[in-house]
């Protein structure tokens, strides 16, 4: 008797050794970290338009959407990206093209957050309800826009700078010209930086026929267009202060931005690409933390 509940134990032992591993297989492989680089812009629309901190409530079901759509969009683009991933030198190693991971789980992953996301979309309210589908369609359609536009990195930009208009949503149930001005901010300073992540790819993607402005003008050309996009960013983000008379603070915060997105082009330059993976998350994962908080301090203490 004692062999077999110790024989039920270690069983049971191992199948909860492996579903977490799983777990932790599937976040690492959708970059779960790099929630950071949306979710401050969610709130950011949220404080906006609650001009200060939303209810508990709200922001507890803002993070759970978030968390829920942005896990089926990654999930979602890792399934379909299967074919190009496994011939990429940069990609192949991730866990579904080398096997650690089956679609099939993927999939259900897909499903799941997507069910959690419509949820916390219903208990937010109804319009948040309501654009939910619309949303969720444009995160995923992303996933296929490489492989017909160089256009890409601004759909990607388009599916980010969501965010913060969620988040205004999300808090009063309307869509307004701030949350517009703010999200054409984020859309521009994720294509920027978009474009030059793409520029790892500049030989796989012209080998395999996938579009992308580095594989259409170069990647010197890139750099260029990338500080183009950056630079209306900024103006973008320069406007939402001055519309939302926000003080001095987040002004600090828009030139902490600033220093950091020239910073990123001291790090990583066209015929330098080795610090790129480095530059990408630490630069632009500051700046979306750094941009919430001037905006909040601004928003909170009236100086």
């Amino acid at each position: 008797m004692e062999l077999i509940d110790s024989a039920e134990n270690t069983a049971i032992h191992q199948i909860i050794k492996s579903s977490i591993s799983k777990v932790w297989i599937l976040l690492e492989m959708i970059k779960f970290e790099h929630t950071i680089l949306a979710l401050p812009f969610a709130y950011l629309g949220a404080f906006l338009a609650a001009e200060g901190p939303p209810d508990l409530w709200t922001s507890l079901w803002i993070l759970v959407a978030m968390i829920g759509a942005r896990t089926a969009a990654m999930g979602f683009n890792r399934i379909v990206d299967i074919p190009f991933d496994s011939k990429n030198p940069r990609t192949k190693e991730r866990a579904l093209p080398k096997g650690t991971v089956k679609a099939r789980d993927a999939c259900i992953m897909v499903i799941v957050a997507s069910g959690i996301y419509f949820l916390a979309a219903y208990k937010l309210n109804r319009m948040t309800f309501l654009l939910s589908p619309v949303f969720l369609s444009v995160l995923l359609s992303y996933s296929y826009t490489k492989r017909f536009t160089s256009m890409c990195h601004l759909f990607l930009g388009l599916a980010l700078s969501l965010a913060p208009m969620a988040g205004w949503i999300a808090v009063k149930g309307s869509v307004e010209f701030l949350p517009l001005i703010l999200s054409t901010g984020v859309l521009f300073w994720v294509a920027g930086f978009d474009i030059l992540y793409g520029c790892m790819d500049y030989d796989f993607d012209r080998e395999q026929g996938l579009h992308s402005i580095p594989a259409r003008w170069g990647i010197k050309k890139a750099f260029w267009i990338s500080g183009i996009f950056h630079f209306v960013a900024f103006i973008a983000l320069f406007s939402v202060g001055f519309l939302a008379h926000l003080n001095w603070i987040y002004y600090c915060g828009l030139l902490a931005t600033f220093a950091l997105l020239v910073m990123q082009r001291l790090v990583v330059k066209p015929k330098d690409l080795s610090r790129m993976n480095m530059a990408f998350f630490a630069f632009n994962g500051a700046i979306s933390i750094i941009l919430f908080t001037a905006t909040a301090i601004s928003l909170i203490w009236k100086v």
